[in-house]
């Protein structure tokens, strides 16, 4: 059992809650649908490279009418970073130990009109300790009205913490979450932040606000959008998009690499991909 300080605690609990609020929100939409589809929950333990327990988390996953396929993840994993991979995160160039909680999240929608989403928030201990995550709306059929309701919000819940925050965080998901190989964006932004540290009250209260400000304004728009109708071509876009989605976070995604280099649930880690996805 991994032993946990009391900021790490925190951290996990918080993301916990999250996680348990936010499955709730999903399933009342399902219930406003017709549809009973609940959360099915599976636990996943780690093994670190020394054969120690490291850690482990549960994976949550729903299929229903308004969610095609939605996963909300929570990990809490700890041990030695490989040394090759230990060079490239902050605080364990000399010393491999490192430990992370966090909440991920990827939705995709049966209705074309309705967007995917994907929110991740962390805390994540080397030498160092930091927060970081964002949230970005990734709609096959963009609409501007729930653009700016998406930015809104997230604008405001950085503002109540740091006026420059929004610029920063909303150019950075920008940058991130871009295909170079296509010259495309993976959707309509939102932001992204990594590497607050030093001030650890202040930086949870952001993330805090960050899982709050998603839990409000996310399923919000999907009431807006889960029952417009849609065409054959409407469908053929949602598929072609959820294919762009699967190469970014196949090829470039830091979340799944983190996974899969820090010997994470593998079912977990590429719950992000869409059940179903067309390539032309």
């Amino acid at each position: 059992m991994l032993e946990l300080d009391d900021q790490q605690q925190a951290a996990r609990d918080w993301f916990e809650s999250l996680r348990d609020r936010i499955c709730a929100a999903f399933e009342a939409i399902e219930r406003e649908a017709g549809s009973d589809a609940s959360f099915a929950y599976t636990p996943w333990d780690r093994t670190d490279k020394t054969g120690e327990p490291g850690g482990g988390g549960v994976r949550g996953q729903l299929a229903g009418k308004v969610f095609e396929k939605v996963g909300v993840n929570v990990s809490t994993v700890g041990g030695e970073f490989a040394p090759e991979f230990a060079k490239s995160i902050p605080g364990a160039e000399e010393d491999p130990r490192f430990f992370a909680t966090g909440i991920s999240l990827v939705a995709h929608m049966a209705n074309p009109h309705a967007p995917a989403v994907h929110m991740n928030t962390r805390f994540l201990t080397t030498t160092r300790r930091w927060f970081g995550g964002g949230a970005d709306l990734n709609p096959a059929i963009p609409n501007a009205e729930d653009t700016e309701a998406f930015h809104a919000r997230l604008r405001a819940a950085c503002a109540a913490h740091d006026p420059t925050f929004y610029p920063r965080f909303s150019k950075w998901a920008d940058e991130y979450f871009w295909l170079p190989h296509r010259g495309l964006a993976r959707g309509v932004g939102g932001i992204f932040y990594d590497h607050l540290e030093g001030h650890f009250d202040a930086h949870f209260a952001f993330t805090r606000d960050v899982g709050e400000a998603f839990l409000e304004i996310f399923p919000e728009i999907v009431r807006k959008r889960m029952n417009a109708p849609y065409s054959d071509e409407d469908m053929d876009r949602l598929l072609t998009f959820r294919g762009r989605y699967v190469e970014f976070n196949l090829l470039y995604d830091r979340g799944t690499l983190f996974g899969l280099k820090t010997g994470g649930n593998i079912d977990a880690i590429l719950m992000s991909l869409p059940p179903l996805a067309k390539w032309q």
